[in-house]
């Protein structure tokens, strides 16, 4: 979805990120119920701000990141779920 769609745009140096679910299965095929997953820390940047005086965001639209599991405000938009966080909590940027 491009943030045309999305129809929000983060103000100074903050990023739009949708969350990418982990997979429900574990590597010996046993299936991990919903109250057992760990909060998702990766993520696609699906929107970028402008940036201040002091910090350059150096992430694009659609690279892949790692983030800390507890940040970032959580919203829902077209029954999607993004966070909202400060571009300096971005960890890395996943291959």
């Amino acid at each position: 979805m491009s943030k045309k769609n999305l129809g929000i745009k983060p103000l100074g140096a903050r990023v739009v990120i949708q969350t990418l679910e982990e997979e429900n299965r574990t590597d010996s095929g046993l299936y991990i119920p919903d109250t057992a997953k760990e909060k998702p820390q990766t993520g696609k940047v699906i929107a970028v701000g402008e940036g201040t005086e002091e910090v350059t965001i150096t992430v694009k639209e659609g690279e892949k990141v790692l983030f800390p599991k507890y940040t970032g405000t959580e919203i829902k938009l077209g029954g999607e779920t993004y966070l909202i966080m400060d571009f300096e909590k971005v960890l890395a940027v996943l291959d």
